[in-house]
C-alpha cells in the first residue's frame, strides 16, 4: 500500500475520527491536512507504520494541540487542551470501530436544523473529501457561494451544540430520509463524476455502499435502506463495464454483460425482492428497475415496457424531472424515438432541467436514431457545452462528429 492509495482510502475516516475527538470540524481539517503532510515527510525515511489511520489520527491530535497552543494563551485552552492530551483520548483513537465514526459524522451532517443542500455539501466535503470547487461545480452554484455554506452548516453545528452521535430511536425516523439522501448523492457522484477525468470515482461508490450497509445494520426492519443498498450494488456491478480500457464511455445498450460483477448482482437482486415485499419505496422501485437491466443476457433482451411502467409507479410517488427525464429513454425504446422527443419538449418546456446536459443530450441520441443529422447535431452541441466531466464530454464531441459527418454528405 503506498501513500496516495492510504489517502483515498483513509482520509474520511482520519478526519471523521479528528472531529470526533476535537469537537471542530475547522480544527479536524486542518490537522488532518498537517498528519498527511508529517506522513509524507516521515514515511518515506521511516516506513509505513503497521497501522497507517492509528497513525494519522494520533499525529493529527498532537498537531491540533499544537495549533490551539499557538493561537491562543495556554490558560485560555488549558482545560481543552488537558482533555485532548487525555490517556482516554489515546484509546478513543484506537477504538473507532465501535459506532463508525463516519456513520456518526453522517448523522452529524444530515441534522434536520441543517438545509438539504447544506447536509449534502457538507458530506462531500467531510466524508467524501470533494474539495469546495468540485461540490460547487455538482450544485451549479459559484465557488465562494458553496464556501459560505459549508461556513455557516459549520458554524450552526458548532453554535447549536448538535451532538456528533447517531441518534436515538426515536430520533431516526425524521433522520433517516436525509440520510439516505446524502447517501445516495454521494454515490452518484462517484457513479457519474459531476467534474474531472475520469466518469467514475470508484472510492466514492465504494463509501456509500459501506454506509448504505451500516445503515441496513443499524436499521435492520427499514425496507427502504435495503431498496437503495440494492440500488447501488446493481448500479456499481456495471463498472467495470461503463468505460473503455482507455476511459472511454460504454453506453448501457453497448456493454458486455460477462463484465458485470455477478456477486454484487445476487446480493442486490435478493435485496430488491426484500425491500419490495416489505412496501415498495422510491429506492426500491428504482432498485427493481435497476434488477430489470441486471437479469438481462444481453442489452437486445432487457424488458423495456417493465421499465416503463416501473417509471410510471416511481413518477407517481416522486415527481422530478430527472425521472421523467430517465423515463422519456424508455418510452423512446417501447414507443420510438418521436415519442421521446415530445415527453422531452414537455420537460424542456418547463424549464427544470435547464443547465444540465443530460437533457440535450438525450434529445441528440433521438435525434441521431431519427437520422435528423442537423438537430442532433445542435442538441450535442448544447449539451456539450454544459458537461463538466472530461469523460462525457469526450462522448459527446465524437457523437457529435458523427452526425455532423452527416450534415456534410
Amino acid at each position: 500500500m503506498n501513500f496516495d492509495q492510504i489517502y483515498r482510502e483513509e482520509s474520511a475516516r482520519v478526519l471523521a475520527t479528528l472531529i470526533r475527538l476535537l469537537g471542530s470540524f475547522d480544527l479536524a481539517e486542518e490537522a488532518t491536512q498537517d498528519a498527511f503532510a508529517a506522513a509524507l515527510e516521515r514515511w518515506p525515511r521511516q516506513g509505513i507504520p503497521s497501522n497507517p489511520r492509528a497513525w494519522l489520527v494520533s499525529t493529527g491530535r498532537h498537531k491540533a494541540i499544537d495549533l490551539l497552543r499557538r493561537r491562543a494563551r495556554f490558560e485560555d485552552k488549558r482545560e481543552e487542551l488537558l482533555r485532548l492530551a487525555a490517556p482516554q483520548e489515546q484509546a478513543a483513537i484506537e477504538d473507532d470501530m465501535v459506532g463508525d465514526d463516519r456513520l456518526r459524522l453522517i448523522f452529524t451532517c444530515c441534522h434536520p436544523a441543517l438545509m438539504i443542500e447544506a447536509q449534502v455539501a457538507l458530506t462531500l466535503r467531510t466524508l467524501c473529501r470533494l474539495d469546495t470547487e468540485q461540490i460547487a461545480r455538482a450544485f451549479l452554484v459559484p465557488a465562494p457561494t458553496m464556501a459560505q455554506r459549508l461556513v455557516r452548516a459549520k458554524q450552526k453545528i458548532r453554535d447549536a451544540g448538535i451532538p456528533y452521535r447517531v441518534p436515538p430511536a426515536e430520533e431516526l425516523a425524521e433522520r433517516l430520509a436525509a440520510v439516505m439522501l446524502v447517501v445516495y448523492l454521494v454515490f452518484n457522484e462517484g457513479y457519474n463524476a459531476a467534474s474531472g477525468e475520469a466518469l467514475i470515482r470508484g472510492e466514492l461508490c465504494a463509501e456509500a455502499i459501506r454506509l448504505g450497509r451500516l445503515i441496513c445494520e443499524l436499521l435492520p426492519e427499514e425496507t427502504e435502506a435495503r431498496g437503495l443498498l440494492a440500488l447501488m450494488l446493481l448500479h456499481d456491478s456495471r463498472r467495470t463495464a461503463r468505460t473503455s480500457a482507455g476511459g472511454e464511455i460504454i453506453l448501457l445498450d453497448e456493454q458486455d454483460h460477462s463484465l458485470w460483477n455477478q456477486v454484487q448482482i445476487r446480493e442486490g437482486l435478493a435485496l430488491v425482492e426484500s425491500a419490495l415485499r416489505g412496501g415498495s419505496g422510491p429506492y426500491a422501485v428504482q432498485a427493481a428497475i435497476a434488477a430489470v437491466h441486471a437479469r438481462a443476457a444481453r442489452a437486445e433482451d432487457t424488458d423495456w415496457p417493465q421499465i416503463l411502467a416501473l417509471y410510471d409507479v416511481l413518477l407517481g410517488m416522486q415527481p422530478s424531472p430527472v425521472i421523467e427525464l430517465n423515463r422519456a429513454v424508455a418510452v423512446a425504446m417501447v414507443q420510438g424515438p418521436a415519442e421521446g422527443l415530445r415527453v422531452l419538449a414537455e420537460i424542456e418546456g418547463r424549464g427544470e432541467l435547464r443547465g444540465n446536459h443530460l437533457l440535450p443530450a438525450a434529445r441528440g441520441d433521438f435525434l441521431r436514431r431519427l437520422q435528423r443529422w442537423e438537430a442532433a447535431a445542435e442538441a450535442y452541441r448544447a449539451a456539450l457545452a454544459l458537461a463538466g466531466n472530461d469523460a462525457e464530454r469526450r462522448f459527446l464531441r465524437k457523437r457529435l462528429e458523427e452526425v455532423e459527418s452527416h450534415v456534410s454528405r
